[in-house]
C-alpha cells in the first residue's frame, strides 16, 4: 500500500509519459502489465499508482522502492526491460527520481 511519509525514507519515482490521446489506453495497459507480471516480483518494490490525464496526452506512475539501488535492479532486470522498450515506441519517457520532504493533511 502506498504511504506517502518523510520518515519511511523510499526511493520515489514520479515518471511521465507523454502520449497521443489515441495511444493512452495502450500505455496504461501496458504499464498495468508490466508491474503486475514484473515490478510486483522485484526485491525492494514497495508501491505504485497509475495516473491518466484528462486530456489524454498523459500517464503518469507514482512509485516506491526501498532503495535507488533496487530501483536499479528492476531497471536492469530482463523481465523489465522489454515493456518499458515497448512504451517507448509510443510515448516519451520523462523519469524522476525524489525524496518526499513534507506531507500535508487537512486542517482540523
Amino acid at each position: 500500500m502506498t504511504s506517502i511519509s518523510v520518515e519511511n525514507n523510499y526511493l520515489t519515482l514520479i515518471n511521465v509519459f507523454t502520449v497521443a490521446p489515441e495511444n493512452q489506453k495502450k500505455l496504461v495497459d501496458l504499464l498495468i502489465l508490466a508491474t503486475e507480471e514484473s515490478v510486483v516480483k522485484i526485491t525492494g518494490f514497495i508501491s505504485s499508482s497509475l495516473h491518466k490525464s484528462l486530456d489524454g496526452t498523459k500517464v503518469t506512475m507514482y512509485a516506491q522502492w526501498r532503495s535507488i539501488e533496487d530501483y536499479q535492479n528492476m531497471r536492469n532486470n530482463p523481465t523489465a526491460s522489454p515493456y518499458l522498450e515497448e512504451a517507448l515506441k509510443i510515448a516519451t519517457f520523462e523519469p524522476g527520481m525524489y525524496k518526499v520532504v513534507k506531507t500535508f493533511l487537512p486542517a482540523i
